[in-house]
């Protein structure tokens, strides 16, 4: 169980953003579950674990909203159902491979937190305004990544409209359609069991969208976000022991000591990319971005 425990610590550590947004997700669940079959086990009141749930799902009454604003970001890591969490994780990993190959790692993460909540705000300002949730408004919950995952999904859709993936069945699929048709899905469940799932579903998909076409127009709608998670980010990475200073004409140039591009030229050609798409690269800028990921060229 060390080792295991320990496993998990070193993939978060070392892992990507996209691998690490899954082992949070499913570590989640299970600490969820897990916590429940003990609770029945010993025969204990299950109010006590129903309060958790509720403190991490996000709420449509505006007055349980204001003591828990927590929710609207912890709602899209938190799954109860085994095959709600499955499908969400296969379309993180699916999606999120490829936001993150051509737009990298902090972007699929400010799409996915940002997204969540762009979705958790739809289905609160829905559940309040129209006369259909007034009965519900003050019961319910959502919780679940699928607007994290939408909002991903709309993006690559977006930025990257004709690539094609490869269905079971169905065969080659271009983005923009899979894209068109999760949309109209979620529009015509409105009225179903689930309307604050499906609901959430088109507010990640909305933010997906309009990020990705304001980052083609130069603006960065998750720049304050990424300011916020650097800063946290560089409280908790470990501080050096020693400082090396040298000189090496080649870091002029967009290089490492040992040849390898430096973080700040990957991030420039990652924002050419989300503005005038891959195609637009030079040859140059692509053997760069072919040096940093370390793949086989296509």
């Amino acid at each position: 169980m060390s080792s295991f425990i320990e496993d998990i610590k070193q993939n978060l550590r070392k892992g990507g953003t996209l691998q690490k947004l899954i082992i949070i997700n499913v570590a989640v669940f299970v600490i969820i579950n897990l916590s429940k079959v003990i609770f029945q086990l010993f025969n204990m009141d299950l109010s006590g674990h129903e309060f958790v749930i509720k403190e991490l799902a996000v709420p449509a009454a505006l007055n349980r909203l204001i003591t828990q604003p927590w929710s609207i970001v912890t709602y899209a890591f938190l799954h109860e159902n085994f095959l709600h969490i499955l499908f969400n994780m296969l379309w993180l990993y699916w999606m999120g491979q490829i936001l993150a190959e051509y737009l990298g790692n902090k972007k699929l993460l400010s799409t996915y937190i940002l997204g969540g909540m762009a979705g958790a705000l739809f289905y609160i300002i829905f559940f309040n305004i129209f006369p259909l949730f007034s009965n519900a408004v003050h019961s319910s919950y959502a919780l679940g990544a699928s607007g994290s995952v939408l909002a991903i999904t709309l993006a690559v859709a977006t930025l990257l409209p004709d690539y094609t993936i490869f269905l079971i069945i169905i065969g080659p699929v271009k983005m923009k359609y899979i894209a068109a048709f999760t949309v109209v899905l979620d529009l015509l469940s409105i009225s179903g069991s689930n309307a604050g799932g499906h609901i959430a579903h088109l507010g990640g998909a909305l933010f997906g969208f309009v990020y990705i076409k304001q980052l083609q127009k130069g603006n960065d709608l998750a720049k304050g976000f990424n300011k916020i998670a650097d800063f946290i980010s560089g409280i908790f990475k470990p501080k050096p022991k020693m400082k090396v200073a040298y000189k090496n004409p080649a870091a002029k140039k967009g290089y490492s000591p040992r040849n390898e591009p430096d973080q700040e030229t990957i991030d420039k050609i990652l924002d050419k990319i989300s503005r005038s798409g891959y195609p637009s690269l030079s040859k140059e800028e692509k053997e760069i971005l072919f040096k940093a990921s370390g793949n086989k060229k296509v």
